[in-house]
């Protein structure tokens, strides 16, 4: 017997795809569908896996999405071209910081901050960072020169950020390891101090996500089978059924790819400070229901279920959240 059922497959390939890469914490909209749906209650662990799993989706919508900068990429490590080129090695140098200090930190992260208060912090920090900087692009808190003068002097693309830039980006980008912190708020944020336009920053981010959301999503995965194949237990795709595995990826894919879309022309017209409140908001969420004791986090099954399930856990790397 599968931990998972097909129908919730679909909805947290749903909650997955749509929060990934908005601004917004896909960790704590995982959480309160998890706990809604009773999830956490009989195998938090494998759920946790389930969400690496679906997180392949993500990377696909992302792929497809935006092909012909990877095909630019690509033309450029054969030195056809140079554009493609810079584009590859700046998302390599914003890749490399949040990649070291997750390997290094890992464990201590999913010791320390994969709880519900921090996790419920992070929303709420995050809300705020958000309403500031948009205020700050539009020169209403401190400086005299807006961002949306600048964008307005110069049209910077993707293709013009600078390695220092790029750096700068992955820097913030650490920030992410903190769960429910959020991927794409603190690249796309990070894109905009670069003097990209929020739908420029964002396609940056996008693009960023793709070795960040896959190298997170391979390592989670290779160290589930391995540890699985070490103790004789089951791998995740064992205990969770590989008809739903596949199906949370079609699904989170598919709104991912809807979701992206929309959120690119989101904030080419009303910025950031939507999301901060909408982060705001669900801060409020997560502490009512976490008070009426329908969300937690936890490592463990609350209760035990008829037929034990094995599974094997795997730390926390980035929230890609």
């Amino acid at each position: 017997m599968h931990v998972l059922e097909l129908w919730q497959a679909v909805v947290l390939g749903l909650v997955e795809g749509v929060t990934e890469y908005l601004p917004i914490s896909s960790t704590g909209h995982l959480i309160i569908a998890a706990s809604l749906m009773h999830l956490q209650e009989r195998a938090a662990g494998a759920i946790e896996d389930f969400e690496i799993v679906i997180q392949g989706g993500a990377i696909l919508a992302v792929l497809g999405l935006y092909w012909p900068s990877v095909v630019k990429m690509l033309r450029g490590l054969t030195g056809k071209d140079a554009e493609g080129l810079r584009l590859l090695v700046n998302l390599a140098i914003a890749f490399v910081p949040s990649a070291v200090v997750g390997l290094l930190a890992g464990k201590w992260i999913e010791k320390h901050l994969f709880a519900l208060l921090p996790v419920m912090m992070a929303v709420l920090l995050g809300g705020v960072y958000m309403i500031a900087v948009d205020l700050w692009g539009q020169g209403r808190l401190g400086g005299r020169l807006s961002m949306v003068k600048q964008w307005r002097a110069q049209e910077k693309t993707i293709y013009d950020v600078t390695p220092r830039e790029a750096l700068m980006i992955g820097l913030l980008q650490i920030a992410a390891l903190w769960p429910g912190t959020s991927r794409s708020m603190m690249t796309i944020t990070g894109g905009m101090f670069a003097g990209l336009r929020p739908r420029a920053a964002a396609q940056f981010s996008f693009l960023l996500g793709l070795p960040t959301l896959t190298a997170a999503t391979f390592y989670k995965l290779a160290k589930n089978v391995h540890a699985a194949h070490k103790t004789g237990g089951e791998n995740l795709f064992q205990v969770l059924g590989v008809g739903a595995c596949v199906l949370g990826i079609v699904i989170a894919a598919v709104s991912a790819a809807v979701a992206v879309k929309w959120l690119v022309g989101f904030l080419g017209r009303h910025g950031l400070a939507p999301f901060g409140w909408y982060r705001i908001a669900l801060f409020v969420v997560l502490a009512v229901l976490s008070a009426a004791g329908v969300v937690r986090v936890s490592k463990e099954p609350a209760a035990r279920v008829e037929k034990p399930v094995k599974y094997v856990e795997t730390p926390v790397w980035v929230d890609e959240k």
